[in-house]
């Protein structure tokens, strides 16, 4: 149902620097309370698009040209970033930018900017609850976090601001795997209990696919297949692609793969 649904992209294009265009009439749709992720290797537009719903687009780097991006029903197209921030669309950005001379609970704080003054101490019991690493080095500088740990802060502070929808931008870039499925069990457990709703930007497929409700597939600024996350984990190209295996599950060689790939027909 049309009430249902949180974020409707409709046909955007972005171009930099008025010549290289990077969307290409991207549409896309998340309802209320789900889990998207947004698939496809480098390059392929996906961060493009969050900072395209997140306002962090600016002429110099890329503007949308076309298209229409609602959030609940209202424009937020050619917003600043502070408007759609206290719409409650909040972005993670790759790299987990801490403010590194503060505190790991100054830095959970700093996510209560939009609502100032309002009491944030539950806040704070919620985010520890999620994350008790965080709790045991609250007083410790965020420079001196592990990779780990700041991913977990990074989100705890996006927590903070009461996020109505939150954008993670590659979560677990750079982690361990056994650390990478602690954080997406709990991202599950955080849109479970908190109701929150995500769109997860990820190259690991596989685990994102595991979270989610409903995934997108870009290539080359275009989505290029979509389905529910169950029936994108068994789909060929997909497996092939994404996951790393083949129908049959063993692992293709490169030349395998890259003589499928001329085959290849996105349905």
């Amino acid at each position: 149902m049309q009430n249902d649904i949180l974020l409707l992209i409709n046909n955007i294009s972005v171009v930099y620097s008025d010549v290289i265009q990077i969307l290409k009439g991207v549409s896309l749709s998340v309802q209320k309370g789900h889990i998207v992720s947004l698939l496809g290797s480098n390059g392929a537009g996906k961060t493009t698009t969050l900072k395209a719903i997140s306002g962090l687009l600016k002429p110099e780097n890329g503007k949308v040209t076309d298209g229409s991006i609602e959030f609940d029903g209202k424009s937020v197209q050619n917003s600043s970033p502070e408007e759609i921030t206290r719409k409650g669309i909040i972005q993670v950005l790759e790299g987990r930018q801490e403010f590194k001379y503060l505190t790991v609970e100054e830095n959970l704080k700093v996510g209560t900017a939009t609502r100032w003054g309002k009491p944030y101490h539950k806040d704070l019991e919620m985010v520890y609850r999620y994350f008790p690493a965080l709790k045991a080095r609250k007083k410790a500088l965020a420079g001196y976090c592990s990779g780990g740990e700041l991913q977990m802060l990074v989100i705890g502070r996006a927590l903070m601001a009461h996020p109505r929808l939150l954008l993670l931008d590659e979560p677990s870039l750079g982690l361990a795997p056994l650390l990478v499925k602690e954080i997406f069990q709990i991202i599950r457990r955080i849109n479970q209990e908190q109701k929150t709703t995500l769109v997860v930007v990820e190259q690991n497929a596989n685990i994102a696919l595991q979270i989610a409700h409903y995934g997108y597939v870009m290539e080359n600024g275009k989505i290029v297949m979509e389905s529910k996350a169950e029936e994108l984990r068994e789909n060929p190209d997909v497996k092939e692609f994404y996951l790393g295996t083949a129908a049959s599950g063993a692992l293709k060689s490169y030349k395998d793969v890259k003589a499928y790939k001329r085959r290849k027909r996105w349905l």
